[in-house]
């Protein structure tokens, strides 16, 4: 067989993390929990128990134990960035002779797959970065408020492909990122219901030019198809300072979908109002079966053309075990 070619095969068969840290040309630096742990050093850990278990998600198992092997280093670091971007930013005004008085947010941008803990990623990271001394204004935007309303889906026909990039209102998205950057007062953004599984209407929450937004969804680090008359594409992740994704085998982040589906059935399904609670009068073997059905038709499929493609590009990647919680850390070379 030819070398490259089994090179090739060998590459496509290989552990993720090995295809992006195999070589000597990786730009990524992997290091296990443990050794990534090392690098808190004397950060202080500012979370209760009682706190934590309040921001995780359904079926996340996320403790303060984990806030110490893994987010008190992530805090720390993301601090030093934002620390050198304050920097470059007095450095920038001396070098351009003006006199800009505010710098603008420091953007965190989280991705990954559904089921795989983003949320709690998200919420656990601003709850400390808030507290760091200096006492910085963080905010939390989710892109589910950006998806385009029940009703337009289901008029365009796509209401089977909502979490795909054509069921965002991609252009909101980039309005409200490019007015945080701009440091302008008082910007919205919409705001989505988990239980009517819809944008709500008219409802929105402002954001007022915090020192640092973390910006969660699951495509955000995501590109688009170039035009071909030579006008100029932002992408979402242009807005960014720094990104993280949270990564797993497919077979866990299957296993983890399907679990909360059928707890699900037993908790926020249960509320009449609940888009899905049509399924809480089912058995449980067809409950499952919607819930296989949905993870292979939409989400899966999302996942492998949409999602996981975007994962080498972000600056730091949380890769998850079988337990829900971080084995490795893959951190961008500078």
């Amino acid at each position: 067989m030819d070398q490259s070619v089994k090179r090739d095969i060998d590459f496509e068969q290989s552990d993720p993390l090995d295809q992006l840290t195999g070589s000597q040309l990786s730009p990524y630096r992997r290091f296990t929990a443990e050794q990534w742990s090392a690098f808190r050093a004397d950060t202080p850990l500012t979370l209760t128990e009682d706190e934590v278990a309040r921001l995780r998600s359904l079926n996340d198992p996320v403790d303060l134990d984990e806030v110490r092997r893994i987010y008190l280093s992530l805090s720390r670091l993301l601090y030093a960035h934002v620390e050198a971007s304050q920097k470059l930013f007095e450095q920038r005004k001396q070098f351009l002779s003006v006199n800009e008085a505010i710098k603008t947010p420091f953007i965190i941008g989280v991705a990954g797959s559904v089921a795989v803990g983003k949320s709690t990623t998200a919420r656990i990271l601003k709850e400390l970065l808030a507290r760091w001394p200096s006492s910085p204004k963080v905010d939390l935007v989710t892109t589910d408020g950006f998806l385009l309303p029940n009703a337009e889906l289901r008029k365009r026909g796509i209401m089977e492909r909502k979490g795909f990039p054509e069921s965002y209102d991609v252009a909101a998205v980039l309005r409200f990122l490019s007015s945080i950057k701009a440091g302008e007062h008082s910007v919205r953004a919409p705001l989505y219901s988990h239980l009517t599984y819809d944008v709500l209407a008219d409802e929105y929450v402002t954001i007022d030019r915090p020192d640092i937004l973390v910006f969660e969804g699951i495509n955000v680090l995501q590109v688009r198809d170039l035009p071909e008359d030579g006008k100029m594409v932002p992408f979402v992740s242009d807005y960014f300072d720094f990104s993280v994704y949270i990564d797993a085998d497919e077979e866990l982040i299957h296993d983890w979908y399907v679990e909360r589906f059928m707890r699900l059935r037993e908790t926020a399904f249960r509320d009449p109002r609940s888009f899905f609670h049509r399924y809480t009068e089912l058995s449980d073997d067809a409950a499952l079966a919607i819930a296989e059905g949905l993870w292979i038709n939409t989400n899966l499929k999302n996942l492998k053309e949409n999602i996981q493609p975007t994962r080498p590009r972000a600056d730091l990647i949380l890769r998850k075990g079988s337990n829900h919680l971080v084995e490795d850390v893959l951190l961008r070379k500078l």
